[in-house]
C-alpha cells in the first residue's frame, strides 16, 4: 500500500513541475506568436529580387 502512495506522490510532483513550466513559457512570451512558425517554412527558401541580380553578376 505504500508504494502506492508513493507513485501518487511523484505524479503529483512531475504533474506540478509541468505546469510550472507551462506557465513559465506562457509568461515568458513562447506562445504569442503562433501563425509565423506555420508559414515560416514557406518564405525561407525566396530570393528579393535585388539579391537575384547580384547572385547572376557574381557567377
Amino acid at each position: 500500500m505504500y508504494i502506492i502512495f508513493l507513485m501518487i506522490a511523484i505524479s503529483v510532483s512531475v504533474a506540478a513541475l509541468f505546469l510550472v513550466a507551462f506557465l513559465w513559457a506562457v509568461r515568458s512570451g513562447q506562445y504569442e506568436d503562433d501563425y509565423t512558425p506555420a508559414v515560416r517554412m514557406l518564405f525561407e527558401n525566396e530570393v528579393p529580387e535585388g539579391r537575384k541580380a547580384e547572385a547572376k553578376a557574381k557567377e
